[in-house]
């Protein structure tokens, strides 16, 4: 089959997508709900593709096929073996060529109704970087506001409000700073611009979509044209509330960090090419005594904030401002409601 579109890879209607690749090569991406059941390991795929180069494509495809036999026999007695005769998977490798070719033909001979990806994976990618180079399908609403303005809180509450979300910073596992790192680290940016893209096929065109306010990259992931043009050029709500409530949001949405101290005396480190050496030692000092709250105030006052400002005169005219007296847990739900408030009369023909 013809994979014509991202919302058609999402509407698949198979009992099992079958992602035939190596290991590695599944890791890094793959189709949305696919399984691995590699036809060669990566050991396997790496002695073929030398003996295609220094034997023979001939003596390639023997070796080749007696371990695709060898491999697709250990499936079918282990993960297949209660599969019913009515099972329909769909099947692909990298161009939908020998690798899926020869894994079809086995399950077809049983009896299933097994369909190949035409193209294979290479089609799918091809897919979403289309997406990711493409304009977005609706109005953008950006979220903004300095360090510690509860942003990806709010999105999440205005997303279970009904708000059209995409959390950039979820989908990226990263809090977009230099303490932003979070358990289980990042994923391949090939990962994520499959995820992301699914996301952008899934959006309703006729209502804004809310977006936090990122730099072009999140961690070591980079955000695709498309969607880091809309971040730029789209109207903003601004969140701005006090340094005292800021930093108490901070010292709790990072209790992760604060809960290793190695790891945030780290971090601070990393700062000193940008502060003098008295300030990061009073910062360090701070993590010491466990006074989380005053350190994440200073690290605002002194080093985010400034940063901030810099870059902030470029968005002043399309711009809604939201004062937060408090961002406090009880009060992100409020904030969220107007926020979805102002980003309506942002977009006015959504």
């Amino acid at each position: 089959m013809q994979l014509t579109s991202l919302a058609g890879v999402a509407a698949l209607d198979f009992a099992t997508i079958i992602d035939v690749r190596s290991p590695s090569e599944f890791a890094e991406d793959h189709i949305p709900g696919a399984i691995n059941l590699p036809v060669m390991d990566d050991a396997e795929r790496a002695e073929v593709g030398t003996i295609y180069k220094q034997v023979s494509p001939f003596d390639a495809r023997k070796i080749g096929a007696a371990i695709v036999a060898a491999n697709a026999a250990k499936h079918l007695r282990g993960p297949l073996a209660d599969k019913e005769g009515g099972w329909r998977p769909l099947v692909y490798c990298w161009r939908g060529g020998q690798r899926s070719g020869s894994f079809a033909t086995i399950l077809k001979q049983i009896g299933w109704r097994v369909e190949l990806v035409e193209g294979g994976y290479k089609a799918f990618r091809a897919l979403v970087v289309e997406a990711g180079n493409a304009p977005m399908p609706c109005p953008v609403v950006v979220l903004d506001g300095n360090t510690g303005s509860a942003k990806t809180d709010i999105l999440k509450a205005a997303k279970a409000q009904g708000a059209q979300v995409i959390d950039l910073e979820g989908l990226a596992n990263h809090r977009g700073s230099l303490f932003g790192a979070m358990a289980g680290g990042q994923s391949s940016q090939k990962d994520f611009e499959t995820r992301l893209a699914m996301e952008i096929a899934a959006l309703d065109p006729s209502r804004p979509v809310l977006l936090e306010a990122e730099s072009s990259k999140i961690g070591d992931l980079q955000l695709p044209k498309g969607i880091w043009a809309a971040i730029k050029d789209a109207p903003r709500i601004r969140v701005k509330a006090p340094l005292a409530e800021r930093a108490a949001y901070l010292a709790r949405a990072y209790a992760d960090i604060t809960a290793d101290p190695e790891r945030l005396l780290s971090v601070i480190d990393q700062l000193r090419p940008f502060q003098p050496a008295e300030r990061i030692a009073a910062w360090q000092a701070q993590a010491v005594a466990g006074e989380y709250a005053a350190l994440a105030g200073e690290l605002m006052r002194d080093h985010y904030d400034p940063r901030y400002e810099k870059h902030r005169a470029r968005h002043v005219d399309t711009e809604r401002l939201i004062e937060a007296d408090s961002l406090a847990p009880e009060a992100i739900v409020g904030l969220a409601e107007r926020v979805i408030s102002e980003a309506t009369t942002l977009t006015p023909t959504a």
